[in-house]
């Protein structure tokens, strides 16, 4: 898991990625590409 300053770009990398927040933390998930994964905060 990359820990990243902005995600925003990641985001865009695979059609699947998500961006969810959870704890306070902005997480990049992806279900089928497990590899695009990424934190923030």
């Amino acid at each position: 898991m990359k820990i990243r300053n902005s995600l925003k770009s990641l985001r865009a990398r695979h059609r699947d990625n998500q961006l969810v927040r959870r704890k306070g933390r902005v997480y990049i998930i992806n279900k089928t590409q497990k590899r695009f994964k990424a934190r923030q905060g």
